[in-house]
């Protein structure tokens, strides 16, 4: 496209007229080593076995392999590669200081009975290629898994599916406690029990 023998417009002005700058008709993208592509291939074997393995832990697979690479040289490639290790990230459950506080209102209730409270806990399960939400509700005097639903997306309609689930098979108990995430649902459902934070 632009003509680096073209005496009439010189490649400042071809380039100013395409709108793209000088420096990009020079550039040549540099070619990835034959080593550097035999290791991105051994890198992506690893993820795809153990997507949740950081950098670390990928070198010593490698070295396992009977392959030489430093932490830097892997960190490099599996950015090049846009491999991300699926794991929580830093500081997930860390409280906004701005969100109200709840007292935790079961800390003095003895429970005596069943379906007298029920505990709701959103979680994730790591999974070949990513990750599932899975929401749990628990009986709290016997410990029992009363209902549980996975699904790949967390919203409102998702939990109140399982609860009333729940409610159809064991009755509606007296108190149900939802930790954060699930307080953050906003489950609309009839307030025939006490909700507990």
């Amino acid at each position: 496209m632009i003509e680096g023998t073209n005496k009439l417009l010189g490649i400042s002005k071809q380039c100013s007229l395409l709108g793209i700058h000088r420096s990009g008709f020079y550039y040549r993208p540099v070619v990835e080593r034959k080593d550097d592509l035999r290791l991105m291939l051994e890198i992506d074997k690893i993820y795809l076995k153990y997507p949740f393995m950081g950098s670390r832990r990928v070198v010593d697979q490698l070295t396992k392999l009977g392959f030489q690479a430093n932490r830097k040289r892997v960190q490099r490639l599996r950015r090049l590669m846009r491999l991300e290790t699926f794991d929580p990230k830093p500081n997930t459950s860390k409280a906004d200081p701005a969100k109200y506080k709840y007292p935790y209102l079961l800390k003095n209730l003895k429970i005596e009975k069943t379906n007298q409270a029920w505990a709701v806990d959103i979680t994730y399960v790591p999974m070949k290629t990513g990750f599932m939400y899975l929401v749990a509700i628990i009986d709290l005097y016997s410990r029992d898994v009363v209902n549980w639903f996975i699904s790949n997306t967390m919203d409102a309609q998702w939990v109140a599916n399982c609860l009333t689930e729940a409610f159809a098979r064991h009755g509606v108990p007296q108190i149900i406690n939802r930790d954060g995430d699930a307080k953050s649902m906003e489950v609309s459902l009839p307030q025939k029990f006490i909700w507990t934070y």
